[in-house]
């Protein structure tokens, strides 16, 4: 998902020499191929967008795969960029690096002052290392790498798995099988009460690229909105544009994860960006992109 937007935007701005692979392409776990592939093509610019990613499901299941493989992947890209003397490298995080309880909304300097989510701690933890492995290479190597931690991300080609997927494409699809099924009942996890931010990965693609073109003074900048919403208005957003119009169950036996997780983006404002896409219409934007592309969401009715 990010990786197709960022593309999507060096070409909107005339870039040619793109250099991407897709997971089937370039193994990011195996150092050896890693660096068999920077020596050949020879970046001048690296754009880390890669990760094994998922939500609470997915975290509490998989925490060695978690963390073991994003380490993998981040260190072998740090590295190999080091190796071949890449100009501007950009490593790309995700909120959960902070602390659980952090002081609202949470600024950069959050950063290892308590305890992690435990939901996702094994996420949280690969990304603080690649966040410090940045900063370690700007202070020993006097390079231009940088680290941007963006909030909760969606939008095209975002994961609509039920089993691996994160919250907005998750409701994405609950509320339109249930509606394909007769609006039935669709059942959410947790009390609803949770606070979260959304930015579309559109926005998030402009923001790596403003970064690119700036002279960056800091290893660290939060991306988000700076505004976030319950997961109950969230849900019923959901609904609303899908067009579901059954009852909506909150199985409280399961867990909410972080009570708020609120970035603050003063820093990245300071230096002239913001985020542009209202979430009502990145979410009709996304809905319409799962209705185009998952055509066998449309045509076989599963039970919800």
């Amino acid at each position: 998902m990010v990786g197709s937007a960022i593309w999507r935007k060096l070409e909107q701005l005339g870039y040619s020499q793109l250099i991407g692979f897709s997971s089937k392409e370039l193994d990011l776990r195996n150092q050896a191929e890693v660096l068999a592939a920077f020596q050949k093509y020879q970046p001048e610019v690296v754009i880390d967008a890669a990760a094994r990613v998922g939500g609470i499901l997915a975290n509490s299941s998989y925490p060695y795969t978690f963390l073991m493989e994003n380490l993998q992947i981040q260190n072998n890209l740090i590295h190999a960029a080091l190796e071949m003397n890449v100009s501007q490298f950009v490593f790309l995080g995700s909120s959960c690096i902070y602390p659980k309880f952090a002081a609202q909304p949470i600024s950069e300097d959050s950063l290892l002052t308590g305890a992690l989510e435990p939901t996702n701690e094994w996420y949280a933890i690969a990304k603080i290392a690649g966040v410090k492995a940045c900063e370690a290479v700007r202070k020993q190597y006097a390079k231009n790498f940088i680290s941007l931690m963006p909030t909760n991300l969606y939008g095209p080609n975002d994961n609509f798995d039920l089993t691996t997927s994160h919250v907005l494409p998750a409701m994405i699809r609950k509320f339109h099988e249930a509606k394909l099924n007769g609006n039935k009942p669709v059942q959410l996890w947790g009390t609803g009460s949770p606070m979260r931010e959304f930015l579309h990965v559109d926005d998030l693609a402009d923001a790596v690229l403003f970064c690119l073109n700036k002279n960056m003074d800091t290893h660290l900048l939060n991306v988000g909105t700076g505004t976030d919403l319950p997961i109950k208005e969230l849900a019923l957003l959901v609904q609303k544009i899908t067009g579901h119009e059954g009852p909506i169950e909150w199985d409280e036996s399961k867990p909410d994860g972080t009570p708020r997780k609120l970035l603050d983006v003063s820093k990245l404002a300071e230096l002239g960006w913001k985020a542009s896409i209202p979430l009502e219409q990145g979410i009709q934007e996304t809905y319409a992109w799962f209705l185009e592309h998952q055509q066998v969401y449309k045509q076989v009715k599963i039970s919800v």
